[in-house]
């Protein structure tokens, strides 16, 4: 039976077989097609024409390489809960924007609760990371609070959404 998938304008029918290739994709981006052809027990043609559609329609919406931070000196992650002082679409447009071009900001969420935002952010150590947040972070225009969350180590961490 097809699961319908909400995204911003319509609903994506998937199939089982859809969702197997999503998995395999999932676990390994670089996987051929005649690979899930032979894994899910169809041909090519009908594997790389669900690939496309689903590149099509959004379900996948990029290709990525999966990088260890600490390999690239980044051996500090920090979760950085944000208020503003204003609140206005003007105002939070303008942050994000400007967050957006901040690369120590891996990861940005608009959350609710006493904080406007959470984000992820990766420094090679405390001097780098004390550097961004007084620099770049509290320069900001409209930023209120910012309190800061060090991670100590990673219990689990995925970005899969279908198995």
């Amino acid at each position: 039976m097809a699961k319908a998938i909400q995204t911003e304008n319509f609903a994506t029918q998937l199939d089982s077989k859809d969702m197997a290739i999503l998995a395999l994709l999932q676990q390994n981006a670089r996987i051929t097609v005649k690979e899930i052809a032979d894994k899910i027990h169809l041909s090519t043609t009908p594997v790389h024409e669900r690939i496309k559609r689903m590149e099509a329609d959004g379900v996948i919406k990029q290709y990525a390489t999966l990088v260890d931070p600490a390999k690239v000196n980044k051996h500090l992650m920090v979760l950085c809960y944000v208020s503003l002082k204003e609140h206005s679409k003007n105002a939070g447009s303008k942050f994000i924007k400007a967050i957006q071009q901040l690369h120590e900001v891996t990861e940005c969420y608009s959350i609710s609760g006493e904080f406007d935002f959470l984000m992820k952010v990766l420094s090679s150590d405390m001097n780098a990371y004390y550097d961004f947040h007084v620099n770049k972070l509290s320069q900001l225009e409209n930023v209120g609070h910012v309190q800061s969350t060090f991670v100590m180590g990673i219990i689990k961490q995925t970005h899969q959404v279908v198995h």
